[in-house]
């Protein structure tokens, strides 16, 4: 039986891989986030709907010492992780650059760059040791083009996406595969975080089209995981019908 780690399974894409993955039957479950009443909630539905053994740790990727102790309280029998879904991230504001703010910008490079390399950098020796795994990053499109009022934004997922390549070309001759998933618009709780709660801002973001949804992400993780040994996914960029690029959506 595979073991699958998920970073930020609390919502959103996190949560529908979750449930993907222990639906497929065949994967213990590492489930990571900030939020302890949600992440017993989900290890409780994981263990009844899908009688699933999952392992919850609860802390910020952005703390580098608390990856260190999260990891290091995995249990022996979760310890050879065969999957990394790096899903942690957010976007924080969306105003130009003069009128942005500077907290915004290390809450975003912290969770998704820094974050990601510390989860990263934890999981890799073992993939290496056991010759095998898989990693997936949750990217952009913004990690592919850059839009309006979005430059940081943008930049850490650029970053994502190099890391991703330089990962790939490292990590080829271990037999360990590196993906990334880069989606367009998708309706989640991720617009209501970067516009920091203001609901009916989050919701004007996808009036007139139909977004992608969690699901539809999750689709994408059980493509990657269920091909064979001799396939590598690299890189899979996937937007709603109505979206053409980072800023030309056709709305009606």
């Amino acid at each position: 039986m595979k073991t699958a780690l998920i970073t930020g399974a609390t919502s959103g894409f996190g949560r529908a891989i979750a449930f993907r993955l222990a639906k497929l039957s065949g994967y213990k479950l590492i489930i990571t986030g900030r939020r302890s009443e949600r992440l017993d909630e989900l290890t409780q539905q994981l263990q009844a709907d899908f009688s699933t053994e999952v392992v919850a740790l609860c802390f910020d990727v952005r703390d580098n010492n608390a990856c260190k102790k999260a990891f290091k309280s995995i249990p022996e029998t979760f310890q050879r992780i065969d999957i990394l879904i790096n899903n942690a991230g957010l976007a924080a504001g969306a105003l130009p650059f003069d009128q942005s703010d500077l907290a915004d910008y290390d809450q975003m490079i912290d969770t998704n760059v820094k974050g990601l390399l510390y989860i990263t950098k934890l999981v890799v020796p073992g993939m290496i040791a056991q010759q095998s795994g898989l990693i997936i990053n949750l990217s952009s499109i913004a990690g592919i083009e850059v839009y309006p009022n979005g430059s940081v934004y943008c930049a850490s997922k650029h970053a994502v996406n190099a890391i991703t390549k330089g990962l790939r070309i490292d990590l080829v001759k271990h037999g360990i595969k590196v993906s990334s998933v880069s989606p367009g618009m998708a309706e989640t709780e991720f617009s209501v975080v970067r516009y920091h709660g203001d609901e009916e801002k989050a919701k004007a973001v996808y009036s007139g089209l139909t977004p992608l949804n969690a699901e539809d992400i999750a689709d994408t993780i059980e493509f990657i995981v269920t091909r064979p040994a001799h396939v590598s996914i690299n890189d899979i960029q996937i937007n709603p019908a109505q979206q053409a690029n980072t800023y030309v959506a056709h709305r009606v």
